[in-house]
C-alpha cells in the first residue's frame, strides 16, 4: 500500500489512511464488505470511510495506471499477455448511479442493475504461476441517463456534466486504448460475443494492429469463397431508378458459422491447449478461411473462423485477424484464454468484495473499482512472485500423476493474511458503543424520512388544484 499511498493525496488531505484500511477489509473480511463493517474493523467511523469512499477528491485512474506500469515492469511478464474485455452485471437499487432495467447475466434475465465494462489482462507464459487481474472498468450509462427527466438525479448522484452516452462497445475501445497508450504490454485481445459481433469494434482494433480473437454468435454469416462487391450495372431497357445497393456479383453465398461446422470439409483437429485442475484442456478445434461483410464498403474482410467443440452438440465461435500462417494450435490456444476473464471477475467478486459494493455515488463505483483492483492486483503478483521463488517438488507431482502441481489461489492468499494480520475482536465495551452508535443512527435516519414525509405532505397540501 504505501507504494500507492501518494495516489490518494488530494489538494487539502492525505486519505491514504482509509485507503490502507479499506484496501486490508477487501482482502481479510469473509463478507459484510460495508462501510460499518470496514470501519469497525479498522477502529474508525463508517462515515469516514463513507466520505472517503462517495465524496472525496482523490482520482480512481492514477491508481489503476501505476498497477499497468507494476505490470509492464515486472520481469517475465513482457510477453504473453491477452487483454479481455467484458462486461458484468450486479443487482441494484433504482437510485444509484447507472442502475437500469437491463440484462444481468448473474440472474439470467433484465432486472434492476449497474452493469461495468471490465478490461483484465491474462498472462500464461509459466503455467505454474498465471496471471489474471482487472486493469481497467466504466460504468455503464444507459441512454436514458442522459434524457432531461434524469438531470436531477444524475446530479444527485455526482454524474460528471461533461460525461456523456457511450456504447458499452465504445467504452471497451477506449479502455483498450487507453491501456495501449499506457505502455501496458500484450499481444492479442479477446472478447464475448456481444464485443465481437460489432464489425466496427473489429475494424478497430485490425486498424490498430491489434489481434483479436472475438466470439461471434452460431447465426453469424461467413462466405467460403471471396465474394465480389459492388452495385450491379443496371440492365439494358430496364426502367426504375439507379441501382446504388452493394450487392453480391459473383453470386457466392453466405453461410452461418453453425452449418460451417457441420461441412464434410471442416477439418477438425484435436488441440492439447493446456493442463488443468480437472485434467487438461483437449478439444477439437476447427479453423478456416472466411471473408466477411462491412456495410456500405465494396472489399470483404478476411478473417480466421475458429470453432471450438466442448461437448457432445456443443459449439462455439470465434472471428479473428491472426496472421494467415497462425497454427492451429495458437489459435485454439488464444481461442481458449476468455476463461481467465472469468477468473478475474470471480477474485473480484467473490475475493475482493467487489459486489458487495454500497456506493449510490458515481464517484463510489469508481473508487470502489480502483480498491478491488489493488486487491485483485496484490493477491496476483503475490502468486507471480511466490511461483518464481518457490520451486515445485517434482517428485510430488509425479507421486500425484500430475504434470503441474497447483498455483496459489487468491483465497490461498487472503486465509494467509488473516493468520498475519488477525481482524480484531471486539471487547465488550466496543460491541456496546457500536450498538449505541447504530440506534441512533437507525434513529436519525426515521427522523429524517419523517421531516421528508412531512414536508412532502405540507406542499401537496398548499399546491394550487
Amino acid at each position: 500500500m504505501a507504494k500507492f499511498a501518494e495516489n490518494f493525496k488530494t489538494k487539502t488531505r492525505d486519505t491514504s489512511e482509509y485507503a490502507y484500511h479499506y484496501l486490508s477489509a477487501l482482502l481479510r473480511l469473509e463478507g459484510r464488505r460495508n462501510y460499518t463493517t470496514i470501519g469497525r474493523t479498522a477502529g474508525i467511523s463508517g462515515e469516514n470511510i463513507q466520505h472517503f469512499m462517495s465524496n472525496s477528491l482523490w482520482g480512481t485512474q492514477t491508481s489503476l495506471e501505476q498497477v499497468r506500469k507494476e505490470i509492464k515492469a515486472t520481469p517475465g511478464l513482457e510477453r504473453g499477455g491477452v487483454l479481455l474485455l467484458d462486461e458484468s452485471a450486479d443487482e441494484s437499487g433504482e437510485k444509484k448511479a447507472g442502475a437500469g432495467r437491463q440484462h444481468n447475466g448473474r440472474l439470467g434475465k433484465v432486472d434492476m442493475s449497474q452493469v461495468g465494462v471490465f478490461l483484465a489482462y491474462a498472462n500464461l507464459t509459466r503455467p505454474e504461476g498465471p496471471v489474471w487481474t482487472w486493469v481497467d472498468g466504466e460504468l455503464y450509462l444507459q441512454a436514458c441517463w442522459f434524457t432531461p427527466e434524469m438531470d436531477d438525479l444524475r446530479q444527485q448522484v455526482g454524474i460528471p456534466p461533461a460525461q456523456e452516452f457511450e456504447t458499452k462497445i465504445e467504452k471497451g475501445w477506449k479502455m483498450i486504448r487507453r491501456v495501449q497508450a499506457q505502455g501496458l504490454p500484450f499481444e492479442a485481445v479477446a472478447c464475448d460475443d456481444l464485443y465481437g459481433r460489432s464489425t466496427w469494434l473489429r475494424d478497430q482494433l485490425a486498424g490498430a494492429e491489434m489481434v483479436y480473437m472475438a466470439d461471434v454468435p452460431r447465426n453469424t454469416q461467413v462466405y467460403l469463397e471471396r465474394p465480389e462487391l459492388g452495385v450491379p450495372e443496371r440492365k439494358p431497357g430496364s426502367r426504375g431508378p439507379k441501382l446504388t445497393r452493394i450487392q453480391v456479383l459473383n453470386g457466392v453465398e453466405p453461410f452461418p458459422v453453425h452449418r460451417v461446422a457441420r461441412r464434410t470439409d471442416t477439418t477438425w483437429t484435436r488441440v492439447r491447449v493446456r493442463s488443468i485442475e480437472r485434467g487438461e484442456l483437449n478439444d477439437p478445434f476447427a479453423a478456416r478461411r472466411v471473408w466477411t461483410l462491412r456495410e456500405g464498403k465494396t472489399e470483404p474482410v478476411e478473417e480466421w473462423l475458429v470453432i471450438r467443440h466442448e461437448a457432445s452438440h456443443r459449439y462455439n465461435y470465434s472471428l479473428s485477424n491472426a496472421p494467415v500462417d497462425t497454427s492451429i494450435e495458437d489459435l485454439a490456444w488464444l481461442k481458449c484464454q476468455r476463461y481467465f476473464v472469468e477468473r478475474a471477475n470471480q477474485d473480484a467478486k467473490s475475493e475482493a468484495g467487489w459486489d458487495e459494493l454500497e456506493a449510490r455515488k458515481y464517484r463510489g463505483w469508481e473508487h470502489h473499482l480502483a480498491l478491488v483492483i489493488l486487491a485483485v492486483w496484490f493477491a496476483a503478483q503475490t502468486k507471480w512472485e511466490w511461483a518464481r521463488k518457490i520451486v515445485r517438488d517434482p517428485a510430488l507431482a509425479q507421486q500425484l500423476a500430475v504434470e503441474v502441481l497447483p498455483a496459489l489461489s487468491m483465497a490461498n492468499i487472503r486465509i494467509l493474511l488473516r493468520a498475519a494480520v488477525p481482524l480484531p475482536q471486539l471487547t465488550s465495551e466496543q460491541a456496546i458503543t457500536l450498538i449505541a452508535e447504530h440506534l441512533v443512527n437507525r434513529t436519525r435516519s426515521r427522523a429524517s424520512r419523517l421531516k421528508r414525509q412531512k414536508f412532502a405532505l405540507e406542499t401537496t397540501a398548499n399546491a394550487p388544484p
